[in-house]
């Protein structure tokens, strides 16, 4: 049995209608995840309003918080207090278009990763919302051992190169907030990223009480193929039903670690001299989008 186990708490809670009240809320949830034993605690997309993007551009300026406002802080203060580390998400105040934000504190309070989701969703809401400029991992302490981790929102699953990227950035585990229906296709992206690049993927939903969302967050280890195992093996190793919870994930890193070590996959085998199309800036139809925004 490995010792490095990491467990990942899956806040698939309810929004509230305040800022207050979802800070209050997330507390209370986060609390729980230690008692469960978390050593990282993961909240759905946005969960500083609840991912409420309908209103206005002027009152989403209003409600967005700075990275150093008190209710992201208070999240890092919580994660010491715990000793777990925290991945808290919030609408970021951000000059010329607020950002969706997902800043990662350790469990000792620090704030080791700040990333601002990459694919805005410009087809629809998030147009009003500024692009992040790039992908972020950091180095986490946990009781599972040191575990280099990322970060992926939403949208930014349906892009194989996020998860590339992160994991030619030496990413061992990808958080990855949600607010959205996480059905079969969905699902299987996730499971696809996991499985081409070996490693660990946690998506964490809204409940299906929540409009337009299903619950089921889920997580993949990865991990396809075993030793004593004729046939390949299915890399989801936890998925949520629709109900509101805190739904735990645990992802064994020695199994992975000894994986990657071995398997085809990942940066094994990459040819990336003969990728240049995959930098080129053009776009050609069916793809021509009028909504489309490079930055």
């Amino acid at each position: 049995m490995s010792d490095h186990k990491l467990k990942v708490a899956l806040l698939q809670i309810m929004p509230g209608i305040s800022l207050q009240e979802n800070r209050e809320k997330g507390d209370k949830a986060c609390r729980t995840a230690a008692e469960k034993g978390a050593d990282v605690v993961l909240f759905p997309e946005m969960w500083s309003t609840g991912y409420d993007m309908q209103k206005p551009l002027e009152e989403l300026e209003k409600m967005a918080v700075s990275s150093d406002n008190e209710f992201v802080q208070s999240f890092g203060k919580l994660a010491s207090e715990l000793h777990v580390a925290i991945a808290v998400t919030y609408l970021e105040k951000n000059d010329p278009l607020p950002r969706n934000t997902l800043s990662l504190f350790d469990s000792k309070g620090r704030a080791v990763l700040k990333y601002a989701k990459v694919h805005t969703c410009d087809f629809g809401d998030e147009k009003k919302l500024m692009a992040g400029d790039d992908f972020y991992t950091a180095e986490l302490e946990t009781k599972a051992g040191r575990i280099r981790t990322g970060a992926m929102i939403c949208f930014d699953r349906e892009f194989p190169e996020s998860a590339r990227i992160l994991m030619l950035q030496g990413a061992e585990i990808i958080l990855v907030p949600n607010a959205c229906p996480l059905e079969i296709n969905r699902l299987s992206q996730l499971r696809g990223r996991a499985y081409e690049n070996m490693l660990g993927i946690a998506v964490c939903n809204y409940p299906s009480e929540k409009n337009d969302c299903n619950g089921h967050s889920a997580a993949f280890d990865g991990v396809a193929y075993l030793p004593d195992q004729a046939e390949s093996r299915d890399t989801c190793i936890m998925e949520a039903g629709t109900e509101e919870g805190v739904y735990m994930a645990e992802f064994d890193m020695d199994l992975i670690r000894r994986y990657r070590s071995y398997e085809v996959h990942g940066n094994a085998y990459r040819h990336p001299d003969k990728y240049h199309m995959l930098t080129e800036e053009r776009i050609e139809p069916p793809f021509i989008r009028k909504d489309y925004r490079k930055v």
